[in-house]
């Protein structure tokens, strides 16, 4: 009988549990959905404008992208982290063929790199960094080479036609200026297969090189700088950070390791391909640079400056067609005089041996010297009767247009 009491006490204290544990959860949940419905009507505010009611916009805190990053700024070679907390100067170095070396000299480099370790008074970090190869403005360079070449090329074609046309100039020249426009050509084909070349290579995303780099840092707060403010902090952080890398340079050399400072820009490309290692590929930091990508508006190029850029190009091309034409003129106006000067070397050997026999009279005697002179007029006479003779008979029409043609170029020049 006592146990049955006792069970059923037990049972009792179990089911008043049980239904004040549902009653404090029916509380609690209604207690929060009274808190949901009062803040979204707190956060749900509408105001009337011509009788339609217009829920509040939102606002959103907009944080800066440098708020991110682990460095403020970069200056004088050197970047600065934490509002000047932190120095950091990096070393680029220039990788050696271990693999390649003998065994002297491979012992030679471990006691050099060991003798780097050694002296090493302050921390430094090793980076290495992967970089896709780009060959684009190695391109541009072909191109704008080989589009001068081919210039030159056909201003060449063009004058070694000219002068083919002319029919003014001997074989040997002709076979001259031939020679220089085959060369001139080769050189032009030559140029174009080195660019196809390059872009076949370019296509192969697999062309990687690796730049291996030294990060010196410096914390002003380990020199005891308090009383010192952020100009005169900075100066010494170079000195410092100058001097620790001018001595790891000088200790790597001992390895066969040559290093270098980067530069500020040096230093914004190393950031830029860190954070940016995918797009580095397509859209490099010289790209981005010549794209204004900092500018507050985009610029064109000045109107005038476009207008006296063509203006020098017709200039020389004018000048060019100009001087190929009067140096053509001048070389036919020679070869004219000297086809004159053939055509009369007869009348010229006349009057010179009529000077002779004139010269000469005292010697052969009057009569014989009249006698030679009077000779030398009949075969002139005869010669000119022979010239007209086959002008009447064997001249054509044409002929006759090609002289008239002739004296009047001759006239004009």
């Amino acid at each position: 009988m006592d146990n049955l009491q006792t069970l059923t006490t037990i049972l009792m204290v179990v089911i008043i549990v049980i239904v004040v544990l549902l009653i404090a959860l029916v509380i609690v949940y209604f207690s929060t959905k009274n808190k949901k419905e009062k803040k979204s009507n707190k956060t749900e505010k509408f105001t009337q404008e011509d009788g339609k009611a217009i829920p509040k916009t939102k606002t959103f805190a907009v944080e800066s992208v440098m708020d991110f990053m682990e460095f403020d700024r970069i200056e004088d070679n050197m970047i600065i982290q934490k509002d000047g907390f932190k120095y950091i100067m990096v070393i680029e170095c220039q990788g050696i063929n271990y693999d390649l070396m003998s065994q002297v000299e491979k012992n030679a480099v471990e006691e050099g790199f060991i003798q780097f370790l050694n002296t090493i008074r302050h921390p430094v970090q090793l980076y290495v960094q992967t970089r896709t190869i780009n060959l684009e403005g190695s391109l541009q360079g072909y191109r704008a080479r080989v589009k001068q070449i081919e210039d030159d090329y056909n201003k060449q074609e063009m004058r070694y036609k000219e002068m083919k046309s002319s029919g003014n100039y001997t074989k040997e020249q002709l076979d001259r200026v031939y020679y220089e426009l085959t060369k001139q050509k080769n050189l032009t084909e030559y140029g174009k297969d080195i660019i196809y070349s390059t872009e076949k290579m370019s296509l192969n995303k697999n062309v990687l090189n690796q730049s291996y780099y030294v990060i010196v840092p410096y914390i002003p707060e380990d020199s005891g700088t308090d009383d010192f403010d952020k100009d005169e902090i900075t100066n010494m952080a170079f000195s410092e950070l100058y001097t620790r890398c001018q001595s790891i340079i000088r200790t790597l050399s001992g390895c066969e390791v040559h290093g270098r400072i980067l530069s500020s820009e040096e230093l914004v490309e190393l950031l830029y391909v860190a954070y940016n290692r995918d797009e580095q590929e397509v859209f490099g930091l010289d790209r981005a640079l010549r794209a204004g990508y900092d500018e507050l508006y985009s610029t064109a190029e000045d109107v005038l400056d476009k207008k006296m850029r063509l203006l020098d190009e017709k200039i020389e091309e004018e000048a060019f067609n100009k001087a190929n034409e009067k140096v053509i003129e001048a070389q036919s106006a020679k070869e004219k005089a000297l086809q004159k000067k053939q055509n009369n070397m007869d009348n010229l050997i006349d009057n010179l041996a009529k000077l002779i026999i004139q010269q000469n009279t005292d010697s052969v005697g009057y009569d014989v010297a009249q006698e030679a002179i009077n000779s030398i007029n009949k075969e002139k006479e005869a010669r000119k009767a022979g010239r007209k003779k086959t002008s009447k008979e064997g001249g054509t029409k044409e002929d006759g247009q090609e002289k008239t043609k002739r004296r009047r170029t001759t006239k004009t020049a």
